[in-house]
């Protein structure tokens, strides 16, 4: 099943080809952000915060059987995009497929990685990181 993790991440990298500027990229996260159902304010509490993270950012994992789903929501708009496509990616995944996406290589395997500014970049590693992390417990 991991090709289907592959699938998803080649899938977002094609909607973000059509773009060459980095701002229309930024306008299509934001796209993406208003389709986020986002969380309940009282979801958005301490536990489920994304440390690191310049913007306030929150995910909430649910569990059903062997596969998860993620809900993320952040006051930032591009940041809400960004975590929009964590749950696009990971939704649905078992643990193991989860883990072994490189939080790291994530915005460059789907054609991010010079769009986003460092701090960015670092927060959203953070979230990847945050999600594998629980996961181990």
């Amino acid at each position: 099943m991991m090709t289907d993790i592959m699938d998803k991440l080649a899938s977002i990298r094609e909607d973000f080809s059509l773009f060459t500027e980095p701002r229309d990229k930024y306008i299509y996260l934001v796209d993406l952000a208003k389709e986020s159902t986002g969380l309940q304010h009282e979801e958005q509490i301490d536990a489920n915060k994304i440390s690191g993270c310049t913007s306030q950012a929150w995910i909430v994992r649910e569990k059903t059987g062997d596969s998860f789903t993620f809900r993320t929501d952040s006051d930032a708009m591009i940041v809400k995009g960004l975590l929009f496509l964590i749950e696009r990616v990971f939704n649905g995944h078992s643990k193991n497929e989860i883990l072994g996406i490189d939080g790291n290589r994530f915005l460059t395997s789907v054609g991010l990685e010079r769009a986003i500014s460092s701090q960015r970049t670092n927060g959203f590693s953070n979230a990847i990181h945050k999600i594998q992390t629980e996961l181990l417990k």
